[in-house]
């Protein structure tokens, strides 16, 4: 959401002052860095943050490659890269992906493990200052900082405020759990049999961040590393299944793609949904002036040890260069600091990465006038991993898990027997 940004000249030295203390090793010589990153559309934040860190470090020229289409197809692109010995210099892996991604480069020696770069900041201080723990844990891997977070997004509600009144609700206080909003929601079907409850668009969703959200907002894990096989063969799981049949039979979900409960929320036919925070500025133009569109963060049944998934990507260097790796971590700390976020998040909708971003030089006074937008950054300290499967098989997996969450939900498979059929299933893919 493209909107008035502090670009002024004194924020940007400001925010550069915070994360450089003298002239950077590699000034003496021109450094080009090779950056490939996912997504073309990000290319509206990425080429202008590297025109401005290219304009305080003019030694340095940031050189993107061609951006990959998405997640999957930059880490394939990566991968394949390593073989050649043709890697990028710096690379915005996704967050359910990196794990892949270190275990199969740190062997070969073809990936930077920032920790001494973070010690000569200043340790745990310099993380501690600009990060949340959940939010740093999103760029590491066996205990070691591979990435710094840049983009980050978690599920939050799009709530339709007059709906929501008509049946007796608050929707400046929804309910914080899943059995209080299907009771929500069974009241608003109730209003008009035309107007579903609710939509969790979980069938029709494109990848697995919402069942793993119905996982790990109960507390569970999605993937059993030590055993290689899926974490939520339990009560957790077959809650999970029993909730999507439940967001039907109960809440009046009406079965789409979730383009089509996008339309059809913004419509006015449908209480609340479930979506990400890059939908805010598509779904206000959706939504217009036909009723009060509200945002909410996502329910926890478990409070105290449930969270949500992190989608989105963190920075990692994977050049070996000495001078390079040096420039690159400046290059880390920029797109990762205040000002950046600043400026990716006013475009984007996601969440800051960084906690002084939120501050009153930043962030604090666009969320006094865009609430939508703010809730998202409610949810950093929710802040799950977004986990990946082993055996880079992950796409599949979830094409396979789709398939059978739909017929659960259609009323076709019971919640009993659709659990043992994606565990099954799920446990065979992974070999």
């Amino acid at each position: 959401m493209i909107t008035t940004r502090r670009t002024a000249l004194g924020g940007l030295a400001a925010a550069l002052t915070l994360f450089s203390a003298g002239l950077p090793a590699f000034a003496e010589g021109k450094v080009t860095l090779n950056v490939l990153y996912n997504l073309p559309g990000f290319t509206k934040f990425h080429q202008p943050l590297a025109d401005q860190f290219m304009k305080a470090h003019p030694d340095v020229t940031i050189n993107f490659l061609a951006p990959a289409a998405g997640y999957n197809e930059g880490q394939q692109q990566v991968l394949r890269a390593a073989v050649t010995g043709n890697l990028p210099d710096v690379y915005f892996s996704g967050y359910n992906l990196t794990g892949e991604l270190v275990h199969t480069l740190k062997p070969r020696g073809q990936i930077t493990d920032l920790g001494p770069f973070i010690q000569k900041e200043g340790g745990q201080a310099f993380m501690d200052k600009n990060y949340s723990p959940k939010m740093a844990a999103l760029g590491q891997v066996d205990g070691e900082q591979y990435g710094l977070p840049v983009n980050a997004s978690s599920p939050i509600i799009y709530i339709n405020a007059d709906l929501v009144k008509k049946a007796g609700g608050d929707p400046e206080n929804m309910p914080k759990t899943f059995a209080g909003l299907i009771e929500l929601a069974a009241k608003i079907h109730a209003l008009d049999p035309k107007i579903a409850g609710m939509g969790y668009d979980i069938n029709g969703w494109p990848d697995d961040w919402l069942w793993q959200a119905l996982i790990l907002e109960q507390g569970g894990k999605v993937v059993d590393t030590a055993a290689k096989t899926v974490g939520f063969d339990n009560e957790i799981g077959l809650n999970a299944l029993k909730l999507t049949r439940r967001f039907v039979t109960e809440g009046g979900q009406t079965l789409l793609d979730w383009d089509q409960s996008r339309q059809q929320f913004g419509a006015g036919l449908t209480g609340f949904i479930f979506s990400t925070p890059a939908h805010v500025q598509t779904i206000e133009g959706l939504v217009g002036d036909r009723f009060a569109l509200k945002t909410a963060t996502f329910p926890l049944d478990n409070a105290e040890k449930g969270g949500v998934p992190t989608g989105g990507n963190s920075a990692v260097i994977l050049t070996q260069d000495k001078a390079k790796q040096d420039a690159a971590w400046d290059y880390l700390k920029w797109i990762t600091g205040p000002e950046a976020q600043n400026q990716i998040v006013r475009i984007t909708g996601y969440l800051p990465t960084n906690k002084l971003a939120t501050g009153p030089d930043y962030l604090a006074p666009y969320y006094a006038e865009h609430p939508n937008v703010k809730t998202a950054s409610l949810q950093a300290d929710r802040s799950l991993p977004w986990a990946g499967y082993p055996g880079g098989d992950s796409v599949r997996i979830w094409r396979t898990q789709r398939d059978i969450i739909g017929t659960v939900m259609r009323g076709e498979v019971t919640p009993e027997a659709g659990l043992k059929q994606i565990v099954e299933q799920t446990n065979a893919l992974m070999k």
